[in-house]
C-alpha cells in the first residue's frame, strides 16, 4: 500500500467512526432531524430484538420520538468498534460494516417529564446492552447509514415492589 491509500483508509475509518457517534448523540439528544440526515435514501434500521420496529429512517425517527419520551435521560455508549471496508461497483471502500457494543444508560421519566421521578435522583433506572449492526456506504454526501440492527443482549428494568398479601 502506498501512503496515501494508508492516509484514504484511515480518513474513511474517522469518517465511518463519526457517523457511528453522531447517530448515538442524535438519540440521545432526540435531534431526530439529525437522526434522519444519517442515513442514505433507502437506508433502513431495525430495533426488534430490543422490542421496537423496523423500517425506514423516519418512521424510526418517528417511533423512537414517542419510545425516548419515557426516557428523559439517555446515554449510549458505543464500544469495541470493529470497521470492515468492502466493494460496491468495484471500488474499495464504498462499504462499511461496524460491529459495536453499547450500553445504553437511561432513566424513566417521572410525573412531571422529567428525568428524576424520586425527587431528584438522576441514576439510571433502566439499563439495556447489546450489540449494532451499522451498515454505511459512500454518497456524494460522505457516509451514511444504509443499515442499523440492534442485537440487545441484556436490560436491568426497575423491580415492581410486590405489596404484602392482605391478612
Amino acid at each position: 500500500m502506498t501512503q496515501r491509500v494508508e492516509l484514504a483508509a484511515v480518513m474513511d475509518r474517522l469518517a465511518v467512526d463519526e457517523v457511528v457517534t453522531e447517530y448515538a448523540v442524535a438519540v440521545d439528544d432526540g435531534d431526530w432531524g439529525a437522526y434522519r440526515q444519517l442515513f442514505a435514501p433507502d437506508g433502513r434500521a431495525d430495533y426488534r430484538s430490543a422490542g421496537g420496529i423496523e423500517g425506514d429512517a423516519g418512521q424510526i425517527a418517528g417511533w423512537l420520538s414517542q419510545t425516548m419520551a419515557l426516557f428523559p435521560m439517555r446515554q449510549h455508549l458505543i464500544v469495541n468498534r470493529r470497521v470492515r471496508f468492502g466493494l460496491l461497483e468495484q471500488d474499495t471502500g464504498d462499504t462499511a460494516r461496524v460491529q459495536a457494543d453499547y450500553v445504553n444508560p437511561m432513566r424513566f421519566a417521572g410525573p412531571d417529564g422529567l428525568a428524576a421521578p424520586d425527587g431528584g435522583s438522576t441514576e439510571p433506572d433502566f439499563v439495556c446492552g447489546g450489540r449494532y449492526g451499522f451498515g454505511l456506504v459512500r454518497t456524494a454526501d460522505g457516509w451514511r447509514l444504509s443499515e442499523v440492527v440492534v442485537h440487545e443482549k441484556w436490560r436491568r428494568a426497575p423491580q415492581r415492589r410486590q405489596e404484602p398479601a392482605a391478612p
